[in-house]
């Protein structure tokens, strides 16, 4: 049931969606639409770019208009996107948001991880050392972002994951994941494997401490200038 303030906030095609509940079928054609809600079809058009835009719907030539479901991550996208490109210190204030999420959420998040998730916390740390040293070194970004994604996974928030997804698409606009600093690398991964331990051993204080001191390091990276971002 929609309040009233979310029905004079919502367009006509959004309401529509979010009447639908759990049912995620293909939604009729542009005709039908615009005579079931009233409206016109270049005014449905226009809410159906909004919807795209949010990650509300895709449309696809075969298969039509489809509803997805909700992810806060899309919806943060543009606007993100938006941010960093009038304000190159945008990184830097998401950043902070996303360190006080991680700190906030810690003890819940940690106490949620199974035992196979807690051992692949292990084996990404083994897979991301495997690859700083192999010469020449790779950078393990991709392990990087799971591993701290797959610590708060089973928190079951979307706004909180969202946040998180974002960030790490943000980290990678700005060209943090291309940072080839060997010495840095091995610093920042020697605190993921020291939260590891600490996690499968149980001592969430102490994974908090090391946790707290790992998401200081990136105070220490050099960001590109911005005319080098989202190229």
């Amino acid at each position: 049931m929609l309040t009233s303030l979310q029905t004079q906030s919502l367009s006509e095609l959004l309401m529509y969606l979010a009447n639908k509940g759990g049912d995620f079928s293909r939604i009729p054609a542009l005709a039908e639409l615009s005579r079931q809600l009233g409206i016109s079809i270049s005014c449905l058009r226009e809410q159906l770019e909004v919807a795209r835009s949010l990650g509300i719907v895709e449309v696809k030539p075969k298969t039509g208009i489809r509803r997805l479901p909700y992810d806060f991550h899309s919806t943060l996208r543009l606007s993100l996107a938006y941010a960093m490109s009038i304000d190159e210190n945008a990184f830097d204030a998401f950043s902070d948001l996303r360190n006080k999420i991680e700190t906030s959420y810690w003890y819940q998040a940690v106490s949620l991880t199974t035992s196979d998730e807690r051992n692949l916390l292990m084996e990404l740390v083994v897979r991301a050392e495997e690859k700083i040293h192999r010469v020449p070194p790779q950078i393990p970004h991709q392990e990087h972002r799971e591993f701290h994604l797959l610590i708060y996974r089973r928190l079951g928030n979307p706004f909180v994951l969202g946040i998180l997804e974002s960030y790490w698409e943000l980290y990678e606009s700005v060209g943090l994941n291309t940072v080839v600093d060997v010495l840095y690398l091995e610093k920042v991964w020697s605190y993921h494997r020291r939260m590891a331990v600490a996690i499968l051993a149980g001592n969430y204080d102490q994974g908090y401490e090391i946790m707290q001191e790992h998401l200081m390091l990136i105070n220490q990276l050099v960001k590109p200038k911005k005319k080098q971002m989202f190229e």
